[in-house]
């Protein structure tokens, strides 16, 4: 295995390529998505903890994408998988603000390595044999059954909770820095459905009943930490019992076409933040825009 310092962003998106196929001018992961307009209003109790603008109150313009979590776009939605929720927060100046999140509410790898070593356990004719024994980890272990619970079939994109995994610092206008997760819960709550009523949807279900279900809404719930929990380990959960606020609503109202189809990319980048929230060292967190980077140059060069 490549140590950290020789880990790029090739590297990486060879990896996941080797696990789905290369398809051009489609993400490496989450390659099959749909794309939605709308607005976020945060609460005052996130503007309490942060003075980053589109956590002041207000309606603020979002471009979201909903998504699959493999990198095969033709995969059915009622396969097993994880869903994605991205969010762009359009700032004033034209500026932004990304936050990216998964349904799967324990991500168990500590480095970029770690989940490299995932995706090779899934790859190839032994992925029977070697997967099962990641899985059998003892940090794979504890996350595993709600992390399996997580990858049934969900009755909508709306009816689905969306996990940040990784820490923020939220900052406010005196300096004060508060250590945030933060999770989309859906208003409507959340729902998974057997296997085979989502067979009975069709292959394309969750894209084809988007439309019926909009306005989509989530609450944005921050959780807390505490001044001795770590911020640098995205596999490291809270206690449950740390305090958490509505931090604003999310309300995605129009569904758009795809704006990479006429050759712009577009990136939503998890280190992409504004004045009031700052990064970790989180080793996964920061990797991430090789990745991207990578992922985004590919997809231009295939026209």
């Amino acid at each position: 295995m490549a140590s950290e310092q020789e880990l790029d962003g090739a590297t990486a998106v060879d990896v996941i390529n080797a696990r789905f196929g290369r398809h051009p001018r489609r993400r490496a992961l989450h390659a099959k998505g749909i794309w939605c307009r709308g607005t976020f209003r945060a609460t005052p109790e996130a503007a309490a903890l942060s003075r980053a603008v589109h956590l002041q109150g207000g309606d603020v313009p979002v471009l979201a994408r909903l998504s699959n979590g493999g990198g095969n776009p033709r995969v059915p939605d009622y396969a097993p998988d994880v869903r994605g929720l991205a969010v762009k927060f359009e700032l004033p100046g034209g500026e932004a603000a990304d936050l990216v999140s998964q349904s799967v509410p324990h991500f168990i790898s500590r480095t970029p390595e770690e989940f490299l070593d995932l995706i090779r356990a899934q790859t190839g004719r032994a992925a029977a044999i070697k997967f099962p024994l990641y899985l059998a980890r003892p940090r794979s272990l504890r996350s595993l059954p709600l992390n399996l619970k997580a990858l049934r079939p969900v009755d909508g994109f709306d009816r689905c909770r969306y996990y940040g995994i990784h820490a923020f610092g939220w900052v406010t206008a005196e300096g004060t820095k508060t250590h945030v997760r933060c999770d989309w819960q859906p208003v409507k709550g959340e729902r998974r459905i057997g296997l085979r009523e989502a067979r009975s949807r069709g292959r394309d279900y969750l894209f084809g009943s988007l439309l019926e279900s909009l306005p989509a809404r989530w609450t944005l719930d921050a959780q807390i930490a505490d001044p001795e929990d770590g911020v640098d380990d995205p596999s490291e959960r809270w206690p449950s019992a740390r305090r958490r606020i509505d931090a604003g609503t999310l309300e995605l109202t129009e569904i758009i076409e795809d704006p990479e189809a006429g050759g712009e990319i577009v990136v939503f980048d998890a280190v992409r933040v504004t004045d009031g929230i700052e990064l970790t060292d989180d080793p996964v967190l920061n990797f991430r825009p090789l990745a991207y980077s990578e992922s985004a140059g590919r997809r231009a060069a295939d026209g």
